[in-house]
């Protein structure tokens, strides 16, 4: 890519920006908003692996989620680049939802985490001072 200005360059792939403990905390509530939502993780966990699944689907595997719901949690992450939706104009209408390859990133991140709440010290019990 050319820069549009000889003062503007863009970053070499790869290179990140030098993160302060402000802008890195910053950054990071940033992109814990884009999984805020009491449906966001499962449905993102229901996609992982390259899964291609209808509406229908998903809506089966997370029985106690609410149709409306469902289509607003796919919009916010369809929205912030997560998922993709596809659709196949036939009749009757076929959707699919899966995930970008930047919402396939997320897998490794998240079992991070996973690895990380697994291993938390079991809670000191509690003293009592006379």
């Amino acid at each position: 890519m050319a820069s549009t200005h000889e003062k503007v360059r863009y970053l070499p792939e790869g290179e990140r920006p030098a993160y302060t403990p402000g802008s890195a905390a910053a950054g990071v509530e940033q992109a814990l908003k884009l999984l805020e939502g009491r449906w966001k993780l499962v449905i993102l966990f229901r996609l992982f692996g390259g899964r291609l699944l209808r509406f229908s689907e998903l809506e089966r595997a997370i029985p106690a989620i609410s149709q409306k719901m469902l289509i607003q949690q796919l919009r916010q992450m369809e929205a912030d680049g997560i998922v993709r939706r596809i659709v196949h104009h036939q009749v009757p209408p076929k959707v699919e939802y899966a995930l970008t390859d930047w919402g396939q990133a997320l897998c490794p991140a998240l079992d991070a985490i996973l690895t990380w709440a697994e291993q938390r010290p079991a809670a000191a019990p509690a003293t009592t001072e006379s």
